[in-house]
């Protein structure tokens, strides 16, 4: 057997619950001060006080000396677009011009550039790209993640993403959800026929993904300029008959209904969510949606942000995630979000880190094995340069992230 000691933990943070129903006990936090973590076969079998560990327990582990700081769960990355090819820092000047995010997928530009971009790319480069930002995720003490596609938009671009991410499955230390977003835009052969191409993803693309078994869930764009109300029920209900888990981009730059049509198809998550109205946050409410909310987008765009402590207010379940994409958020940095969360949406540090780990793992999935540091979980921990959660949500832009610990094993060290 395998055993793995972090003792010497100043403080020992991690929500409550293991329920796998995000939110139940939102922003609510069990601190251990002078706790250590007994992990065996990467299974947590001890988190508790110190001095109430029998220490013979620990015989034969590596140990791991926490030097008196915050020790948390993993953090989990909860929407994600990283397989993707080429960047996008020539729409800059653009931007600065004034031009928006649909005026720039106007021009051709936007999604439909990377779309470009991501069919010349092979899969080997893709996945040689992705590791690299994996890598480089885990260094800032993310240890679970989803993954979208949606940048082939035809069958065979939209099954080498997908392929890529199984393959970063297999691979990586990462546990990675997949998610296919096939209705990410309407690509430019059929800029004229949206309702052709949604033909498509429903009758060729999604049961060639779903044969494959290559997503757990499948998503769409409902936005002005992407697809409606209609064109993503449509979508959604065939993913569902395919056993495809329901998940929705909405309400990003308007309210189109996106958040009422998340409620109505039984979806797990509605993400963005900037610009939501309270019709929308009350149906997400009743019918038990989780927001994965995008601070950074919302910062990079200079965007309003998400209404995220109405929603907390009604018993909405938030995640923050990092929207990584070469366009609207070129960055990975998920503590930069938690920033954010503290900063924007003026959530507690509490609620922050709930956001990031318990409700997060509910998001992608995997609420039962990941998002709380408690026996029986998997022995997913970050060590933090820090005493306490305060720390980490008040030095934003530094990486405090000392040791990442995944499924038992040291996964990143800072040197």
């Amino acid at each position: 057997m395998e055993k793995t000691l972090v003792q010497n933990i100043g403080l020992l943070c991690t929500p409550l619950g293991s329920s796998v129903h995000a939110g139940e006990m939102q922003g609510q936090m069990e601190k251990i001060p002078e706790a250590c973590v007994l992990m065996e076969d990467g299974i947590i079998t001890y988190a508790g006080s110190q001095a109430d560990f029998p220490m013979e327990k620990a015989q034969g582990a590596q140990v791991i000396d926490a030097k008196g700081s915050l020790v948390t769960p993993g953090l989990i990355d909860a929407h994600t677009h990283l397989v993707f090819g080429g960047w996008r820092q020539h729409e800059i000047p653009l931007k600065l011009a004034g031009a928006g995010y649909l005026d720039i997928l106007r021009m051709g530009g936007g999604i439909l550039s990377t779309v470009r971009h991501t069919r010349e790319a092979s899969e080997e480069e893709l996945l040689q790209r992705s590791e690299g930002f994996l890598n480089e995720m885990l260094s800032m003490g993310v240890t679970s993640c989803e993954i979208k596609s949606g940048y082939g938009l035809d069958l065979e671009n939209e099954l080498k993403q997908l392929r890529v991410i199984k393959k970063l499955q297999e691979t990586h230390p990462m546990d990675i959800d997949a998610t296919f977003l096939g209705a990410h835009a309407v690509p430019e052969e059929y800029k004229d026929d949206p309702d052709g191409f949604v033909d498509l993803l429903v009758e060729k693309i999604l049961p060639a993904v779903a044969e494959e078994k290559l997503a757990r869930c499948c998503d769409v764009f409902c936005e002005t300029g992407a697809f409606d109300v209609p064109q993503s029920r449509k979508v959604l209900m065939a993913g569902k008959a395919l056993g495809l888990v329901p998940r929705i981009h909405a309400d990003e730059i308007d309210a189109i209904g996106g958040a009422e049509l998340s409620a109505e198809v039984g979806a797990l998550s509605a993400e963005h969510l900037i610009a939501s109205n309270e019709e929308g946050m009350q149906a997400m409410a009743k019918g038990g949606v989780i927001a994965d909310l995008l601070p950074a987008t919302s910062f990079y765009l200079d965007k309003t942000f998400a209404p995220a402590r109405r929603m907390v207010e009604l018993g909405i379940p938030v995640v923050i995630a990092s929207d990584f994409n070469p366009g609207s958020c070129p960055s990975l940095n998920l503590p930069f979000a938690m920033n954010l969360g503290l900063l924007r949406y003026k959530l507690k540090p509490e609620e922050v880190l709930c956001a990031v780990t318990l409700n997060a793992a509910c998001s992608v999935g995997m609420g039962d094995k990941v998002g709380t540091v408690e026996a029986g979980k998997q022995g997913d921990l970050v060590i933090w340069d820090a005493p306490d959660l305060d720390m980490i949500l008040y030095r934003f832009g530094s990486n405090l992230c000392r040791t990442v610990i995944k499924k038992g094993r040291v996964a990143h060290e800072k040197g």
